[in-house]
């Protein structure tokens, strides 16, 4: 029996663009929507396969199991899978995981019996949790997003580690030798992989990469203001910083702005992750914006296909993203 995947391998489009075609879900151009309707015919994929899928499956509910409360990253990535979502003809369920294995597990589960058609996972467990043992085992159509864990899975997410390592770079082109380091974490695969970039981009400038300019800010504000106290009242401390997520980056300044040190003028400081408000930061950071809407459309798109296609290769994107270049590293910025 055809599948929806053969359709679009005929007619050279997405699936997702198949589906809008056969559910009219979204407007398709005239010679797209012929190319598609051409190779339903030809595969021999009717309205009948469609009919009897939605009667037997198909909820036409997509599950987003993520950490959103409190952050800004995750809160822009709801919000683009949600505008995936609703584009593809889907509607979107979506549970806190609050970044703890258990909880991960709990809203994995709920969303399974809720009978999702597939899942997006922004896992916080690695590739050895019980979540993904879970959907693994109940056959559950399941893209990993924001987060890559396994290549047994589908994975959409930013290259984190080169992106990282040019934030060092760059603060090292100004001259700075003691690159201090506020990373995630330790659960997470973002902060291991950001915590690589700096030691990657350090060991190409040929600095030093020690173990005392990284402390560990807990991908939280408060965590990361105590620990970037710590880091920066030692007697060597760091000329510059590395700030692992937004939310650690807000906990630097509070922190900075305590012991009294001014950005850039006493410490240059570069974040992974931008804010939409940061233009009204003083100073604006230099930091590393991510490609979230590409990273909901695209894993959005690649759970379709795998819904279509369960027995499909398993891919990995990693999407690069923007260096955005301001004033919190101490140089003049880009016009």
């Amino acid at each position: 029996m055809a599948k929806m995947a053969d359709v679009a391998r005929r007619a050279g489009v997405s699936v997702s663009t198949v589906s809008h075609v056969i559910n009219g879900t979204r407007y398709v151009k005239d010679e797209t929507r012929d190319l598609v309707l051409e190779a339903v015919r030809s595969t021999g994929y009717t309205h009948n396969t469609v009919a009897r899928s939605l009667k037997t499956s198909s909820t036409l509910t997509l599950g987003l199991a993520v950490s959103a409360v409190g952050n800004f990253h995750f809160a822009e990535l709801v919000s683009a899978v949600d505008a995936a979502t609703r584009a593809s003809g889907y509607t979107l369920l979506m549970a806190d995981t609050h970044d703890d294995p258990a909880e991960e597990l709990s809203v994995v589960k709920m969303l399974h019996e809720r009978r999702v058609d597939g899942l997006l996972l922004a896992t916080s467990a690695g590739p050895r949790g019980a979540a993904l043992r879970f959907v693994k085992n109940a056959g559950l159509p399941t893209v990993l997003i924001d987060r890559c864990a396994s290549p047994a899975f589908d994975q959409v997410a930013t290259a984190n580690v080169e992106a990282t390592a040019r934030l060092v770079d760059h603060l090292a082109d100004l001259g700075h030798t003691r690159i201090g380091l506020v990373a995630g974490r330790r659960s997470l695969r973002t902060s291991g992989e950001r915590q690589r970039g700096w030691r990657r981009g350090m060991e190409r400038k040929g600095l030093a990469a020690s173990p005392d300019l990284v402390v560990v800010g807990d991908s939280q504000a408060y965590p990361a203001e105590l620990a970037t106290e710590r880091l920066m009242s030692g007697e060597d401390a760091p000329t510059a910083l590395v700030s692992g997520n937004n939310q650690m980056t807000l906990g630097v300044l509070r922190a900075l702005a305590r012991l009294g040190r001014k950005v850039p003028s006493d410490v240059a400081l570069c974040a992974f992750d931008d804010f939409e408000w940061a233009d009204l930061m003083h100073p604006s950071p230099t930091a590393i914006a991510q490609p979230v809407r590409e990273t909901g459309r695209q894993a959005v798109e690649l759970l379709i296909e795998r819904i279509a296609d369960p027995d499909g290769e398993r891919r990995t994107v990693l999407l690069e993203p923007t260096f955005v270049h301001r004033a919190s590293c101490g140089c003049a910025p880009v016009a």
